[in-house]
């Protein structure tokens, strides 16, 4: 989890900074690495073929800690909403709005 908090600061710092692609590639990761460490915590981390991309982490986390709880919907969704960000953030050459980064660094 620790690398999931140091993901967060740095998120905030480059908001501050107002490197809004650099925030939001934090942003994403903090959310990736807490989602990692709450799958290692509940054990189904204890199935390594589920870890070896983002969407197999994505999916595991929907699947064990989403669908049937004990996080909410919520939480997945911003998940999924994160990954998209990011990945217009750190693949394309558009710009991704304030706003959104406001929302994942919140």
């Amino acid at each position: 989890m620790s690398k999931a908090v140091r993901a967060c600061a740095s998120a905030r710092v480059l908001l501050d900074l107002d490197d809004v692609d650099g925030a939001c590639n934090r942003a994403y990761y903090a959310m990736f690495d807490a989602a990692r460490a709450a799958l290692l915590t509940s054990g189904v981390l204890a199935q390594p073929h589920l870890m070896k991309t983002h969407s197999g982490l994505m999916s595991a986390f929907g699947l064990h800690l989403i669908k049937n709880g004990p996080l909410s919907r919520d939480l997945g969704r911003l998940l999924k909403r994160a990954e998209e960000i990011r990945l217009v953030a750190d693949y394309t050459g558009d710009s991704v709005e304030l706003d959104d980064a406001r929302e994942l660094v919140r």
